[in-house]
């Protein structure tokens, strides 16, 4: 069984950035602790990343038609790409929305998720531990 995840924009500048929302860990260290954690169970786990929205929403339409689920971290894209949230509905698996820092309790603006209307769940403020509550709900474990 596969599971996509894709990351959007500025994510892979974790640890140089913000580090009071998004704490000190690395891009790297973020896809480190979902491989490990899904290693031995036999499912694969691809881990992608793009600043660009055009190939975000390649993503999820190549992940509708190869994988079991989508975990899916819009990033600033999750507060107004009405493209990306349209790609998100048309699919035919469960789409679950991550945030490592707690968006509902930041600026205004990150308050309303365009994105996670239409995803079957948002995992908000739980840091990297987000990505595996949502892989592991994803895979029925």
């Amino acid at each position: 069984m596969k599971v996509m995840v894709i990351n959007g924009p500025n994510l892979n500048k974790l640890g140089k950035r913000d580090e009071k929302h998004y704490g000190s860990k690395t891009y790297d260290e973020l896809k480190s602790l979902i491989v490990d954690s899904f290693i031995m169970s036999g499912h694969t786990v691809l881990i992608n990343q793009s600043n660009s929205e055009g190939k975000i929403i390649d993503l999820i339409q190549e992940a509708d038609e190869t994988c079991k689920g989508i975990v899916i971290n819009p990033g600033a894209y999750s507060h107004y790409s009405y493209a990306i949230m349209d790609a998100i509905a048309d699919c035919h698996i469960p789409v679950i929305e991550v945030h490592i820092s707690d968006v509902t309790n930041r600026d205004d603006f990150r308050k309303q998720l365009i994105t996670g209307q239409v995803c079957d769940k948002i995992i908000s403020g739980k840091g990297f531990n987000g990505y595996i509550e949502a892989i592991s709900e994803i895979l029925g474990e």
